[in-house]
């Protein structure tokens, strides 16, 4: 059974190397290990070690960032669009304090 973790890694690689239009193979040379071994990490069918995972987001043009888990909601929450934002990073108030 395939970990859901594990399937959504593999789903950005695919999508972020086909909008590179990358084949496999081009994306498996640049991370230095094999076209099946690749396919395996981008099906979400084989985890990969954290070296490998990092050489095949920097063929990519990725990063990898840890973060602690209570602060999931928050970073989700930036990386959402919403109607807001074309909001100002502050507004000042009528008595000269700033919102932040």
């Amino acid at each position: 059974m395939r970990s859901e973790a594990l399937l959504q890694i593999g789903r950005l690689l695919k999508t972020k190397r086909k909008g590179l239009r990358l084949t496999q193979e081009q994306v498996a040379g640049m991370a230095g290990i094999s076209r099946p071994r690749y396919r395996e990490i981008e099906t979400g069918s084989a985890a990969a070690r954290t070296t490998t995972l990092i050489n095949i987001a920097r063929a990519l043009g990725l990063e990898i960032m840890l973060i602690p888990q209570a602060m999931v909601p928050a970073v989700d929450a930036l990386l959402r669009p919403n109607d807001d934002d074309d909001l100002p990073a502050f507004m000042s108030r009528p008595d000269g304090d700033t919102d932040v």
